[in-house]
């Protein structure tokens, strides 16, 4: 995995526009107005996303539809997966140190 990715996905406006395109497809003038923006801001993002191929451009008449591209955060939920396999590990140790605490107070 490329960790240029947590780069282009931590800056906030790039994260509001994924989540918005999360929804739905949507054209810039849309994305500038959900996210209360300029059209050059939000312009300078999604090509930043683009190259990143977090989002897929499409043309339509005059109008360019932006939609997200969820294979890239595939691989960060990939190798995310062994920190939630910790944790959850923790998490069932003390669930079962809490059954076997309220069993003695019994």
């Amino acid at each position: 995995m490329d960790a240029a990715i947590f780069t282009v996905i931590g800056e906030p406006t790039r994260l509001r526009i994924l989540e918005a395109l999360r929804e739905r497809a949507q054209a810039v003038g849309d994305l500038v107005a959900a996210l209360g923006s300029t059209q050059p801001t939000i312009s300078k993002h999604l090509k930043v996303l683009r190259e990143a191929e977090l989002v897929n451009c499409r043309v339509d008449a005059q109008r360019r539809i932006y939609e997200l591209n969820a294979e890239p955060l595939q691989e960060i939920d990939a190798w995310l997966q062994p920190y939630r396999d910790r944790w959850n590990h923790s998490l069932d140790a003390l669930e079962q140190y809490l059954d076997d605490t309220d069993r003695e107070d019994e």
